[in-house]
């Protein structure tokens, strides 16, 4: 496997490698990388969807990262990885799920780091989750910094434990000297979000009238754009062994739910459900759908209800001080997430408001007209959790 270049960025200097790069945090890095005049590249697989890097100055390696060979040829001759590719989930799913996320996340983040030994590619930056960061068992909302250790006592999530899984990998290659970061990921919120992910599927079916009850919880959340900066921060100024958490605000549902309602002017829902309620419901109808439906899209989850019912909290002192990280506002990467979906013709209400920069820009106007109003209840619980 060659990579395809369609770059025009002078080969006088090796490509920083960045997988993971049509995500959410993926596609927002390699645009900050892009206007910085990086030259980048790619790991993307034919079957998925790719879009996030239409029309970009890249260049793309195909593969997958569970084949250490595909993953030494596309990495040989690259300076600097980031590792950002990951399978994100909030179900328990069935056997088939689980491998793949325990295949996706821990031996993709290994075969990334011996390829990086082995073509001597320099420092690799691994996108972390604040779900694999332990917390205080007897107080769950105290804010959790880069030293508490995971509990893999309680019930957790695949996707939690994989992750925690992936941050061993880490810290094994760094005892062995390899130089390795982990730059450790909120519930992102913001633009660039092709796929999209659950928090701007959300925010549209919010726009579009199709949620009308949601259940109450906190988590913490960054703007892509602070994920972004963490990422380079880690690169060049962070302590190889060392992981560091970002996140730009704690926010409960009920709050982003106030900024839906500013960003968009359609009113919130009213009804909230209570945690407990929700999480007996969602224990049935996800243990039918993964058993009989694994493909059905689950808007809530248990996983995600008890993430929520936690309301943690994170310490960022560990970035701030080591690395000078200064995290924005969430209620600015929700209008900047609001932008990006409705110039994408994602929001078809009639109703929704344009966009703050887009305000006398005509030709924004959605061109599809408000679908039928679903009336079965939706229900917000949670976002994508990375």
């Amino acid at each position: 496997m060659t990579p395809e270049s369609d770059s025009s960025s002078s080969l006088s200097t090796p490509p920083v490698f960045v997988t993971g790069s049509a995500g959410h945090v993926g596609a927002n890095l390699v645009r900050r990388l892009l206007e910085e005049g990086v030259r980048i590249r790619v790991l993307l697989r034919h079957e998925d969807n790719n879009e996030g890097l239409e029309g970009l100055d890249v260049e793309r390696s195909y593969g997958d990262l569970r084949d250490l060979n595909a993953t030494r040829q596309a990495i040989t001759g690259c300076q600097g990885v980031y590792h950002v590719a990951a399978q994100i989930s909030t179900i328990e799913g069935n056997r088939a799920h689980r491998r793949k996320i325990f295949e996706c996340n821990v031996i993709g983040t290994r075969n990334v780091l011996q390829a990086a030994r082995e073509a001597e590619a320099g420092r690799v930056v691994v996108t972390g989750s604040f779900s694999a960061v332990g917390h205080d068992l007897d107080n769950p909302s105290a804010p959790s910094d880069e030293t508490m250790p995971f509990f893999p006592m309680e019930r957790t999530m695949p996707y939690e434990r994989s992750k925690s899984l992936v941050e061993q990998e880490c810290w094994s290659a760094a005892a062995a000297g390899q130089d390795v970061v982990v730059a450790t990921c909120c519930a992102v919120v913001g633009g660039a979000d092709f796929l999209p992910s659950r928090l701007g599927r959300t925010l549209c079916d919010y726009t579009n009238g199709k949620l009308h009850a949601y259940v109450d919880g906190g988590f913490e959340f960054v703007a892509a754009r602070d994920i972004v900066e963490g990422h380079l921060l880690c690169m060049r100024h962070g302590r190889s062994g060392e992981k560091y958490i970002f996140s730009s605000e704690y926010k409960t549902i009920s709050d982003l739910l106030d900024f839906y309602e500013e960003v968009s002017g359609v009113p919130r829902p009213r009804r909230r459900i209570p945690s407990y309620a929700m999480l007996v419901f969602s224990e049935v109808a996800s243990s039918y759908l993964s058993r009989f439906h694994p493909d059905f899209p689950q808007r809530f989850t248990p996983g995600a209800i008890r993430l929520l019912k936690k309301c943690r909290h994170a310490d960022l002192g560990k970035a701030k001080r080591e690395l000078g990280y200064r995290p924005t506002m969430i209620r600015d990467a929700v209008h900047e997430a609001y932008d990006f979906h409705y110039r994408r013709d994602a929001i078809v209400n009639p109703r929704a408001k344009r966009p703050r920069r887009d305000a006398s820009n005509d030709h924004a106007t959605p061109q599809a007209a408000d679908p039928a109003p679903n009336h079965s209840m939706r229900i917000m619980t949670d976002g994508r959790l990375t």
